[in-house]
């Protein structure tokens, strides 16, 4: 697809915006891509959109782990048997995204967009066990919550960090912040899976994938500074930033009825 210049600057400044949201909010913001790319950018069908994004997404979130990793906060053991579950039903959710007509499918996007939203409306504990080990009794609760999220993540092209977070920590009793650290695993594995799926049937925009994910490197050197400014009232932003996700859902949804109708 040959995009003009101003669109590729917008998804720039796009992957800038979401990047610094992952950055700050450790979540929720790569959903935004993929109505990002359509509204904005001006990609026209939702399957590159969704292609592009799951790769764009899979990438930062690489870089994330690594800085989480350097950190000592990710549970390698339960983070690996979660992903790799997961692995089959991000495929699987994947191919059966394919088969969808591209209006239904994003309005089943806005469906996800709102959930994603109500969940970072949910308060969140911070206490859980720091020193979790995998068990078989863990292995047995993680295997089936990676599998059902990786097929969320794969129907719709995104992250499911809001998913995965709550999963890790509903199974294994970890404390919030070795989950977000944890669920980047998922996250990378997950996206790298999903755009494989889309690139094998051509539906990745390659030019506007590179301007994202030159964005989200941008925003995410902006994050720290800004999490920081924001620490006295993050659960405002949070709440403000959720709110603003449920908007765009209704958005979208709205935009993809019309088109439908």
């Amino acid at each position: 697809m040959d995009l003009p210049i101003l669109s590729l600057v917008l998804a720039v400044l796009g992957g800038a915006v979401i990047g610094l949201l992952l950055s700050v909010f450790g979540g929720g913001g790569s959903v935004l891509a993929t109505p990002l790319l359509i509204y904005v950018v001006g990609v026209r069908d939702p399957h590159v959109a969704i292609g592009t994004s799951a790769a764009a997404v899979a990438v930062n979130a690489l870089v994330g782990l690594g800085a989480q990793a350097r950190a000592g906060r990710v549970k390698w053991r339960c983070a690996s048997v979660f992903a790799v579950s997961g692995l089959l039903g991000t495929l699987i959710g994947a191919h059966l995204a394919k088969q969808v007509a591209g209006g239904d499918l994003i309005l089943w996007f806005a469906v996800a967009m709102a959930a994603v939203g109500g969940s970072m409306l949910i308060p969140r504990k911070g206490t859980g066990d720091p020193f979790v080990t995998l068990t078989p009794a863990l292995t047995a609760k993680l295997a089936p919550l990676g599998l059902l999220v990786g097929l969320a993540a794969g129907f719709f092209g995104i992250g499911g960090g809001f998913l995965i977070v709550p999963g890790l920590m509903a199974a294994t009793g970890m404390t919030m912040a070795h989950a977000a650290a944890s669920s980047l695993v998922s996250v990378v594995l997950f996206g790298a899976a999903t755009s494989a799926s889309y690139a094998a049937s051509g539906q990745i925009d390659w030019e506007v994938f590179l301007a994202l994910v030159a964005g989200g490197g941008l925003g995410a050197l902006a994050g720290g500074p800004v999490a920081r400014i924001l620490a006295d009232r993050a659960i405002l932003a949070r709440q403000v930033f959720a709110l603003f996700v449920i908007a765009t859902a209704a958005y979208v949804a709205a935009r993809a009825l019309h088109v439908l109708g």
